[in-house]
């Protein structure tokens, strides 16, 4: 006797269609909601998590959706939390809130295909909203995938019968994708741009971290985060200054209240007040400017004319700040030509310094007595400004990014107990200590330094780049940058703080070495990043104009644009819709034979139903008393050709005698 056995297996029960494409639904809101939970209010994410998750249970349980006296209240409850955490329900980002939450909410609700369609546009719409926040290459490649997402499940929503498999309808979905693309580069290149942003500018991260703020406090810090982030990025038209060279002016702080540093309010420059030394020459050079949400232009010193802005106008301040008219809110390109050695508002007279000699006596007393001692070794500015800076080399004074908190007399502490900061202590040492000696000084901040990028030849200048120095004023000289911070760390002016550590990865997990393959990674995708912006982001009306013009069109203005867009779009659809065209179905000659034949019928009053095929349409014409005999009978004699045709064995080389014979039967049938 022999046995047989068999491992046991497994049964693996598909999910019911209608659970399946529910869940295909769900999967695209949840891509269309991950990136919002980064910027909506915790209790917001929460939530909308736990409605998804709540409404994924219901469908794989088969349970009852909730019924509308229990969503109503909830729908209201949410309202309302909206309204506490941004004091409004109009805006951006109380309006994405209230969106997200209507969409799981929704999902709780439907029970028409109609419901379908509104849970399916509202994610359309809430898709977009994704790039109010952030406009990068990463949000455009998961917004793309959340869009097919979004198709597919829309399209297995629409099929009847047999349903293909997920496979095919995200293939289906991505020939969609792929069929609209040409239309959407022609709008996209010659849609008429209009000036300004279209997107609201992303929130600005504020806190102990390396960059700029419109005032500086010194000794309130007792850590700073080296930031890696892109405050702007330079492609140089000339030779590249050494780097010790690279000062990049931001903002000039000239008031001092004893703890912190703030700006004073600003004129334009008097013409006549820069001039290039003798055997100076001139760089040029394109900023890339991330949006800051301050008025700052970065330019090195010193540019001698403001940039030309799109949608904006700039001018040169007094105290030299770079500055456009209205806040940088969208990521901004301009041309600078700047010369790096100058002379600055030697004319200025006395009264015109007071702003640089501004004291608190309440203050620092051990920085007074020591500046008493200073000016009883010598009374010449030059002078005294070179015994300071050896002051801070002669003693331990070092350079770190994690200093000591300091008290009220934050000056004296530094300068005669912890002589240990960064540069904003340096910078604001040295400028109380020069007001002290009766020289005119003032804290400049800005960035300097900067890293090329090999893949693109890019400058790259970081957060992390951001640096704080001073100027004097010396007379017949004019305004002097003194750094002091390189008399006591000459490595930071030579390299900057993140070169000498390594540029992080991952959070700052990882330090790549310079040649290794992450650091050659890390230079791509940050040239890939600022393609993306240059054409893409930063795609202009003068832009568009030059494409124009490049077609041999000199006049560029909205009509022309129009017509250009629906001449290039109609163009663009039917050069699709041809391949489409050509391999559409031929019609069948022994169809449209038999199309023609039951129009005939018809007439004698003879109809065929939708359902009858060929012999039962047979047995209605043989019963029919409505015909004559001779047109009965070629007519039963079409209809069995026609069957042995289609349904039959009619040898391929007789084929076309056989069409010719329903051809002449056709006839006979009148």
């Amino acid at each position: 006797m022999t046995t047989t056995s068999s491992s046991p297996r497994k049964l693996r029960t598909p999910i019911a269609r209608d659970k399946a494409d529910m869940l295909t639904l769900l999967v695209a809101c949840l891509l269309v909601l991950l990136p919002h939970f980064f910027y909506l209010p915790v209790w917001i994410s929460v939530g909308v998590a736990t409605l998804l998750g709540w409404r994924s249970w219901i469908t794989l349980t088969g349970k009852r959706l909730p019924p509308r006296w229990l969503l109503l209240p909830v729908a209201m409850l949410a309202m309302g939390g909206i309204y506490l955490a941004y004091r409004t329900l109009l805006g951006r980002d109380a309006g994405v809130a209230m969106l997200a939450l209507l969409l799981i909410l929704k999902l709780l609700e439907m029970h028409a295909k109609r419901d379908l369609f509104v849970v399916l546009f509202l994610s359309f719409f809430l898709l977009l909203t994704n790039f109010f926040y952030s406009q990068n290459i990463l949000t455009a490649l998961l917004m793309a995938i959340a869009v097919l997402a979004l198709l597919t499940a829309q399209l297995s929503f629409q099929f009847t019968g047999t349903v293909p498999p997920l496979k095919k309808k995200l293939r289906l979905a991505t020939l969609i994708v792929g069929l609209a693309t040409p239309l959407m580069l022609v709008l996209f290149l010659l849609f008429p741009r209009i000036q300004g942003p279209l997107w609201g500018m992303p929130g600005d991260a504020t806190g102990a971290r390396t960059g700029l703020s419109d005032s500086m406090t010194p000794g309130m810090i007792s850590s700073l985060a080296l930031s890696d982030d892109i405050a702007f990025r330079v492609k140089f038209v000339d030779p590249v200054p050494p780097q010790a060279s690279l000062y990049w002016r931001a903002s000039v702080l000239s008031h001092f209240d004893g703890r912190t540093w703030t700006a004073q309010p600003q004129t334009p420059m008097k013409a006549g007040s820069v001039k290039p030394l003798p055997g100076s020459s001139a760089t040029r050079y394109q900023v890339t400017m991330e949006p800051h949400g301050r008025r700052w232009l970065f330019a090195l010193e010193t540019p001698f004319a403001p940039p030309q802005l799109s949608g904006n106008s700039a001018y040169l301040a007094n105290d030299f700040q770079l500055l456009a008219r209205e806040r940088i809110g969208t990521r901004l390109r301009y041309d600078v030509t700047s010369w790096t050695q100058f002379s600055l508002q030697t004319d200025s007279v006395p009264d015109e310094l007071n702003d640089g000699l501004q004291r608190v006596p309440d203050f620092n007393p051990a920085t007074t007595r020591f500046a008493r001692s200073l000016l009883a070794q010598s009374s010449d500015s030059a002078e005294l400004v070179r015994l300071v800076l050896q002051y801070f080399r002669r003693e331990p004074f070092s350079y770190t990014l994690e200093p000591p908190l300091l008290g009220r007399n934050s000056v004296d502490e530094f300068l005669f107990s912890s002589r240990a900061g960064f540069c904003e202590h340096y910078a604001s040492a040295f400028v109380v200590l020069m007001r002290e000696l009766g020289i005119p000084a003032r804290v400049v901040t800005g960035y300097q330094g900067g890293e090329i990028n090999p893949s693109d030849g890019y400058m790259e200048v970081r957060q992390s780049d951001a640096h704080a120095w001073a100027e004097v004023w010396i007379e017949q000289r004019g305004w002097i940058r003194v750094d002091p911070t390189g008399a006591v760390a000459p490595e930071r002016i030579a390299r900057s703080v993140a070169s000498q550590s390594g540029r992080r990865l991952f959070g700052g997990l990882v330090t790549p070495a310079p040649d290794s393959w992450l650091a050659k990674t890390r230079f791509n995708w940050d040239a890939l990043s600022n393609a993306w912006n240059q054409r893409v982001l930063n795609y202009s009306s003068e832009q568009q104009k030059d494409l124009v013009a490049r077609l041999g069109i000199g006049k560029v203005d909205w009509p022309v644009l129009t017509a250009l867009m629906l001449g290039a779009g109609t163009l663009v659809m039917a050069i699709m819709m041809l391949p489409l065209l050509m391999n559409r179905a031929k019609p069948d000659p022994a169809g449209k034979l038999y199309a023609a034949f039951c129009r005939r019928m018809a007439r004698f009053g003879i109809v065929r139903a939708q359902h009858d095929g060929p012999r039962t349409f047979m047995a209605v014409v043989a019963a029919s008393a409505l015909l004559p005999e001779p047109t009965k009978a070629a007519a039963l004699r079409f209809l069995d050709g026609y069957e042995a045709l289609q349904y039959g064995t009619v040898d391929p080389r007789r084929r076309h005698a056989a069409l010719s014979q329903l051809q002449t039967l056709l006839a006979a049938c009148r």
